[in-house]
C-alpha cells in the first residue's frame, strides 16, 4: 500500500518518490493489462503507456480513490483505447512455457488456463475488466466500481453475467470432472 506522505512528496516533483510509487504500481498494471491484451508485447505497451500517464496527472491526483484503483483504471482506459484504435481480436497466441519431464497434469493446467484466458478474452469489455480486476487483481466490489467508473451494482451484475458466460463456455471442464477450480463470488 502506497502512504499519503510518499504521494505527497511525489506530487510536488520528488522524483525518487515518483519512481518509487511507478516500481510499486508496475506489476499489479502489467498483469491486468496482460490479461485484457492478450499478449507479453501488447501488455507492456499498455503498461508504458499506463505508467507514463501516471507519472503526467499525478500532480493533479485528488485522492478521491485509493492511488492503486486510480493507476487501475488509467491501465484499464489504455488498454480499451489500445482496443478500439485496433478494432480486432487479439486472442492469446502464447502458451505457457514447460521444461522437459514436468508432469502431464502441468501440461493439462496450462491447457486450462489458456482456454480459460481466451474465453475472458471473448467477453465484452465491461464484464472481461471486472472479471480481471476481481479474480486477477483480488480487487474487492467497490474498488472495481471505482477503478472502471461505476455503480456498484453495474459492477455485480457484470460479474455475475460474466461468470455464468464463463460457466457455460468451460462447462466440459466441470462436467469432466477434470478441474478442481471453480470461480468464487
Amino acid at each position: 500500500m502506497l502512504d499519503s506522505e510518499l504521494i505527497k512528496q511525489a506530487q510536488s516533483g520528488d522524483r525518487k518518490a515518483i519512481v518509487q510509487i511507478l516500481k510499486q504500481l508496475e506489476t499489479s498494471l502489467y498483469r491486468t493489462a496482460y490479461y485484457m491484451m492478450g499478449n507479453e508485447q501488447d501488455a507492456l505497451d499498455a503498461t508504458q503507456e499506463a505508467l507514463l500517464k501516471i507519472y503526467k496527472y499525478l500532480p493533479s491526483y485528488k485522492g478521491e480513490a485509493l492511488l492503486h484503483t486510480w493507476a487501475q483504471r488509467i491501465v484499464t482506459n489504455v488498454c480499451i483505447d489500445l482496443f478500439r484504435k485496433r478494432k480486432n481480436v487479439i486472442l492469446f497466441d502464447e502458451e505457457p512455457q514447460h521444461e522437459d519431464g514436468k508432469a502431464a497434469k502441468e501440461v493439462e493446467r496450462g491447457a486450462i488456463l489458456s482456454d480459460l484466458r481466451q474465453a475472458i478474452r471473448r467477453l465484452p469489455l465491461q464484464q472481461q475488466t471486472a472479471i480481471i480486476l476481481r479474480y486477477v487483481q483480488g480487487y474487492h466490489y467497490q474498488e472495481i466500481a471505482e477503478a472502471m467508473g461505476l455503480p456498484l451494482n453495474t459492477v455485480k451484475s457484470h460479474l455475475f453475467r460474466a461468470r455464468k458466460q464463463l460457466q457455460k463456455w468451460l462447462s466440459e471442464y466441470q462436467e469432466g470432472g477434470d478441474v478442481s477450480w471453480q470461480m468464487k463470488k
